[in-house]
């Protein structure tokens, strides 16, 4: 079964922490999936069909999700430079 880029994206970039109350901010989040489209050379989908998507995918909301790999690095040098 192929996956969508939205699959792909969560698989790759996220992972839950079951342990943790905090919640990554809309800003943040979107952020990481167009860090995660660049690093992959994907084109972007529309931002509302990105949290539709996320409604669907993650009923739950995005209580203790936190970002990881390659697309989580790419945000943070991307929004903090002064950290390089």
């Amino acid at each position: 079964m192929a996956h969508s880029q939205f699959d792909l994206f969560l698989e790759e970039a996220t992972y839950f922490d079951q342990a943790s109350d905090s919640t990554l901010d809309r800003d943040r989040f979107f952020g990481l999936y167009m860090s995660w489209c660049f690093i992959n050379q994907h084109v972007p989908g529309p931002e509302d069909t990105f949290w539709a998507a996320m409604k669907d995918k993650m009923p739950g909301g995005r209580k203790g999700v936190r970002m990881t790999g390659p697309a989580a690095a790419d945000y943070i040098v991307t929004t903090y430079p002064e950290l390089v």
